[in-house]
């Protein structure tokens, strides 16, 4: 389950050291402020398809990867993140 993840990680770095034209997580990456808007407009939709009780697990797949583009593009990164998870944990 965490091999998706790493690999989606991955995926998402080596198009910020090597851009593919006409990528769209390049697209994601390169405009901070799309990428920003992407991640709220995702999480809105979240939050409907919970509401609703439709589509829960495709916007919440959105929703993630989303987030990781938006973290990458502004250089935080998941494993300092995790990292801060684990000193959270009481």
């Amino acid at each position: 389950m965490l091999k998706v993840l790493e690999d989606l990680i991955k995926t998402i770095r080596d198009r910020k050291n090597t851009p593919i034209d006409g990528s769209y997580t390049n697209k994601l990456l390169k405009d901070k402020n799309l990428s920003l808007a992407k991640v709220k407009e995702e999480m809105s939709e979240l939050y409907e398809a919970v509401e609703k009780n439709t589509n829960k697990i495709h916007e919440s797949a959105d929703v993630i990867y989303h987030l990781l583009v938006y973290l990458e593009a502004n250089n935080i990164k998941v494993e300092e993140v995790i990292e801060e998870l684990k000193k959270r944990k009481k």
